[in-house]
Parts: structure tokens; sequence; C-alpha cells
């Protein structure tokens, strides 16, 4: 079930691997920092349910610059961690409504 809501997260409740973060500009052009971007421009929320990753994972859909990104993240107290962050594909824009 997605959720639709609003977040007011503060730049210092973001926290990445720097490992991970270079691997995804590598991979996907873009820093893990920008996550924070994504999370206070929510459009759609779900929980990541394809694995038991032994938390609980979400799957945020958000926009930077008008353009949608989707990204996967852990809440780890106050804090969020963030796992991934690519731009959302045509398969997720069009059953997402994006």
């Amino acid at each position: 079930m997605p959720y639709i809501l609003y977040m007011d997260i503060k730049p210092d409740q973001i926290e990445f691997d720097p490992e991970k973060d270079a691997i995804n500009k590598e991979k996907h052009g873009i820093s893990l920092a920008f996550g924070f971007v994504v999370l206070n421009n929510l459009q759609v929320e779900i929980e990541d349910d394809r694995k038991d990753y032994q938390e609980k994972r979400m799957i945020a859909f958000g926009l930077i610059s008008n353009r949608s990104f989707c990204c996967v993240y852990t809440k780890r107290g106050k804090n969020y961690r963030i796992i991934s962050l690519r731009k959302t594909n045509k398969k997720e824009m069009k059953k997402w409504a994006l």
C-alpha cells in the first residue's frame, strides 16, 4: 500500500556510507546526499518487502528539480540512512502515476 505524506527532514538527519555514495555516483550519476531532497519532496512512499533485509526499508519517490527519483532508505533512530538513489524508471512512473 503506497503512502503519500509530508516529511520535514533536516540535513543533519541524513546519513549514508561514503563508499556506497561513490558507487552510486558512478552508477547513477548522483550523490546519496540528494536523498534529503527526495524525502522532502515526496510523491509516493512504499515499504520495500521484496526481501528480508533484517530492517524496515522504504522506497520513496520524490522530486529533484522537477524530475522523479527513487530513493531507498531505512530509518535509524531519528536519522534516515540512504541506501540507493536513482532516476525513477518508466515502469515505476506508470505504476505509481508519477
